[in-house]
């Protein structure tokens, strides 16, 4: 019943934008697929929830490995206590994902011969601290390494250290059992000399073994700093490659961008070839290649940007206020507009304001691409931006009026468009993606042609 109620509500949101709606404000059109991190052999996730000073970080690793060997050390601003430190469920950055990601869309040409055509079909994207620091206190004099707070939370157990110098820190991990790659020694001296302190976790396995999870769960940590940025350098120690990192950034306000690099648009609204429907993946894996090589491959790719209590079209229904509040949003009890969406507004219908624009950002990085950590900032540009991509299919009925006749002969011109539009997109060879497209014409032809020509063995 779940796919039929899916489809409904897209039927329902698309016809109010039909009837309602100025058509260059509306999206609607049929969800097909979605881009999500499930493309990518290795992508990090991480949300931000950030009003003002005030941030929730929400770390997602894709360790693949054993969990005794697991541990990361992330520069933070403060000295955190185990209040402000969280284990949380790992499916809210699924729905994060899953609401954010770069979808494909499908519309159907209606009858040409139909007194309400429209010639430009598809619709343009709308503007628009209690028992923590056991232990603090404690002091390797020689190497200036000092644990400022120890606490467990979850299956972790949690260090917070501050240190003097480099080389004395990489020193201190080693001796106590962390796994630290080479290299970590000149990472780690930016933020010795910025006086940052060091939040370091690594699996407790009883506590582990306890809870019976499967995998590790993201941490969450809360803190106060005016500086608003992601540390990313030290995850570039032992990276065999270029790293995808996805990063959710949820404003009260609008759009977030990084300030310390160029934030772009990823191409969108390109009308593609009706076969790329069973090649999505591979689609969207060239077209960020092919974008990233383009822009120099040092620039935070923007790839959806919108208000949580709508979508058009949806690839995954919005956030609820229980599953926001477990993505850091910590506002959503303060005064707000409490007035329901209205139908055909071009938002999904029935859902309250929730004071959430998400901003996804995509950053593909190496160490010479990325010498500074991501820094961003919060804007009150509220445009909505998708990354979507459109299939239009054709009306294949019979079509006696002139209208019909001219719209057929304008078809070759516009698979040939797309042709194009997909290798400019993707850098793929344009002679093969032709050589897909007969299949698409020859769907045009009567049925009784059709069966003629699969009987003749004749295209």
């Amino acid at each position: 019943m779940k796919p039929l109620r899916i489809l409904v509500t897209l039927l329902l949101a698309c016809l109010a934008c039909l009837v309602v709606v100025p058509k260059a404000w509306a999206f609607c059109g049929f969800y097909v697929a979605k881009a999500d991190t499930k493309l990518y052999n290795q992508a990090s996730q991480v949300a931000i929830a950030r009003s003002e000073n005030h941030t929730v970080l929400t770390m997602a690793n894709d360790y693949q490995g054993e969990v005794e060997d697991f541990a990361i050390v992330v520069p933070v601003p403060v000295v955190l206590q185990k209040e402000q430190v969280k284990v949380t469920n790992p499916t809210i950055m699924e729905r994060l994902d899953a609401f954010s990601a770069p979808r494909l869309v499908e519309y159907f040409d209606p009858d040409p011969c139909a007194p309400d055509y429209l010639e430009d079909r598809v619709p343009s994207a709308p503007r628009n601290a209690g028992n923590a620091s056991i232990g603090a206190g404690e002091r390797d004099g020689s190497l200036g390494v000092r644990i400022e707070a120890k606490f467990t939370v979850g299956e972790y157990d949690i260090l917070i250290l501050s240190a003097k110098e480099s080389g004395g820190l990489e020193t201190w991990l080693v001796r106590n059992g962390y796994k630290i790659p080479q290299g970590a020694k000149q990472l780690l001296k930016p933020y010795i000399r910025q006086k940052m302190k060091f939040f370091v976790a690594k699996v407790n396995l009883k506590e582990f073994d306890k809870a019976g999870f499967q995998s590790l769960r993201p941490l969450q940590i809360t803190y106060d700093s005016p500086r608003f940025m992601l540390p990313i350098r030290l995850g570039m120690v032992n990276a065999k490659a270029a790293q995808d990192l996805i990063v959710y950034i949820l404003s009260p306000k609008g759009q977030a961008k990084v300030t310390n690099y160029r934030t772009v648009k990823v191409p969108s609204d390109a009308e593609i070839p009706l076969f790329v429907k069973n090649e999505f993946s591979d689609f969207y894996k060239s077209m960020f290649q092919t974008s990233y090589t383009k822009e120099g491959r040092n620039v935070a790719f923007l790839e959806y940007a919108w208000d949580m209590a709508s979508c058009d079209p949806c690839s995954a229904d919005p956030l609820t206020p229980e599953e926001l509040k477990e993505a850091g949003v910590f506002w959503l009890d303060t005064p707000q507009d409490e007035s329901p969406v209205p139908m055909g507004s071009g938002r999904r219908p029935f859902v309250r304001s929730s004071s959430v624009f998400i901003s996804r950002l995509h950053v593909r990085y190496t160490r010479d691409k990325f010498p500074e950590d991501l820094m961003f900032q919060e804007t009150g540009n509220q445009e909505f931006f998708q990354g979507r991509y459109v299939l239009r299919h054709p009306y294949t009925g019979e079509a006696k009026c002139k209208e019909g006749r001219q719209y057929q002969r304008s078809l070759p011109r516009r698979f040939e468009q797309e042709a194009q539009n997909l290798a400019q997109l993707t850098g793929w060879d344009i002679r093969k993606i032709r050589q897909k497209l007969p299949q698409i014409q020859s769907q045009l032809l009567p049925w009784w042609q059709r069966a003629w020509s699969a009987f003749t063995g004749a295209a």
